[in-house]
């Protein structure tokens, strides 16, 4: 079905997702009243955030335009395997990080008053030069994530909107994602310029909340309009039987090596910093049951919505996957009203990483830069809030520009970013657990992951012709997902340059080993 001739050209959609983001910015005024003026409340809400909070605010973090409207179009294009790949892994994998990396982390910071992950290391090991290296690595890496929520809000609009506006000069008479884009970033940036960590974590729970309901309830009315789950899923076996095949598309060792993509969780600065706001380390235990059981609910209709949009016959424009999820809702849901809450539910998914993102870079280019290059006696508290603000602003801008010329699909963008912070996690484990660890390991570690990853993006996605790209479109290495070869490369480096170099000092070592500290 194409989407122009079965959807309403109503406008009632965008006046519901006017609503809800009217709603998100008087929230963002509500909890900005709570801000308490200092920089630790702004940047790690003075580690006072309890369970429910941490977990929406961590689960909500973690969501993003790659969970949803990447899943559904890799699901589109890969059938049912693409659970497999990564919901199911992820789900038992975040939560053990939470419990093996994010306590500890959490524990040390509140001992030393840590704000960042760049603070913890040079700490650690010691090293001003490690921090140095750590900040334009971990900035290269968040701004794919952010670009990620950003296209796929933009897809998503403009699959909703086509047709909507044809007297306008916008393609297809859609709402074109750099509008999108702008808007958005617009809202979270006016609610986190004021409030800082706490209405972000304050946000995240409303938008994941949000999200989560509007999720199952576009998942019931979707099926419902396919004559339910069992003649949705029999229409693409008819249709695309290798769809409902875990098979498809993916060997054994391609499988198995996307499992360590979601070891990214452990080295995402952002959700670092929102683990440091936790008010104890029992506030974790609600955030590690619960977080597998979210991310079941939220990834499980997504992908079937995606294999029934192959069943259906949807013809994405220009074959942008990234609009398949749009186009399903608009074209099987007749209800304007509907597809707009829908539409703002999957918004709220995306925009609940974004702030977070937003404030952890700022975060960073004012304690790890600025204030660490200058001193902190240089800069009243106030200052050093400002200072935040001005880089969370640039990013903002710098973020909206790149979403304009960027059109990859969302799915492997975001692969591509998770393996990045995947291959920087023998570092914060090795960091946490091995005290022979140096930090000329770590250095070396990062400069071999780094390079590993240039190397081998370029082949994938700047000079395409080179690529070695399975049937099922991701590129592969010796039959691997390029993950596996950057985190053997980074961990292999870690090892025999630690071994090879000074061991810390005892002093260091009791500092954060010594069981009388935990």
């Amino acid at each position: 079905m194409i989407l122009a001739q079965a959807a309403s050209p109503s406008l009632v959609p965008l006046y519901v997702i006017g609503v809800y983001l009217v709603l998100l910015l008087l929230l963002g005024v509500i909890s900005s009243r709570f801000y308490r003026g200092t920089s630790a409340d702004y940047f790690v809400a003075s580690r006072s955030i309890g369970p429910f909070l941490l977990l929406m605010s961590v689960f909500g973090t973690t969501m993003t335009g790659f969970a949803l409207v990447g899943s559904t179009g890799k699901a589109f294009g890969d059938g049912i395997g693409t659970y497999g790949l990564m919901a199911s892994s992820s789900g038992l994998i975040h939560s053990l990080i939470f419990f093996l990396i994010g306590i500890k982390l959490w524990a040390i910071g509140k001992r030393y008053n840590y704000v960042t992950q760049i603070e913890y290391f040079r700490a650690r090991f010691e090293s001003n030069s490690l921090g140095y290296l750590l900040f334009p690595l971990l900035v290269g890496l968040v701004i794919p994530y952010l670009l990620v929520g950003l296209l796929g809000a933009g897809a998503t609009v403009k699959a909703i909107t086509i047709g909507m506006f044809p007297d306008s000069s916008f393609h297809l008479g859609a709402i074109p994602i750099w509008i999108t884009s702008t808007t958005i970033c617009s809202v979270v940036l006016f609610y986190i310029f004021f409030g800082g960590l706490r209405s972000a974590a304050w946000a995240n729970a409303f938008q994941t909340i949000i999200f989560m309901i509007t999720g199952v309830i576009a998942f019931y009315l979707i099926s419902r309009a396919l004559n339910g789950v069992v003649a949705a899923s029999e229409q693409t076996l008819a249709k695309a039987p290798e769809h409902l095949s875990r098979e498809h598309h993916f060997s054994q060792l391609h499988f198995m090596t996307y499992m360590l993509v979601p070891l990214s969780v452990g080295m995402f600065p952002h959700l670092f910093q929102h683990w440091l706001t936790a008010k104890s380390a029992k506030t974790f235990r609600l955030t590690i049951i619960a977080h597998p059981i979210f991310i079941m609910i939220v990834w499980v209709p997504c992908i079937l919505i995606g294999i029934w949009a192959m069943g259906k016959g949807i013809e994405p424009p220009n074959g942008n996957v990234n609009a398949v999820l749009g186009m399903m809702v608009k074209s099987l849901l007749q209800s304007p009203f509907m597809t707009g809450l829908l539409t703002a539910g999957i918004l709220a998914a995306i925009m609940s990483s974004l702030d977070s993102q937003f404030v952890c870079l700022g975060t960073m280019f004012t304690n790890d830069i600025v204030v660490h290059a200058t001193g902190r006696e240089r800069f009243t508290d106030k200052q050093i809030v400002t200072i935040g603000r001005g880089f969370i602003v640039f990013i903002v801008v710098i973020t909206c520009i790149l979403s304009i010329y960027t059109s990859p699909k969302i799915f492997k963008l975001g692969i591509w970013c998770f393996s990045g912070f995947a291959s920087m996690f023998p570092v914060v484990f090795a960091a946490v657990y091995w005290k022979r660890t140096t930090k000329y390991g770590c250095m070396a570690s990062l400069i071999a992951m780094s390079t590993t990853w240039l190397v081998l993006f370029y082949q994938d996605v700047i000079n395409p012709s080179q690529a070695r790209i399975d049937a099922g479109g991701d590129f592969l290495v010796l039959g691997m997902m390029p993950v596996a070869i950057i985190f053997s490369v980074a961990a292999v480096t870690l090892v025999v340059v630690s071994l090879l170099t000074t061991p810390p000092p005892a002093s260091t070592i009791e500092k954060f080993f010594d069981p009388k500290n935990d």
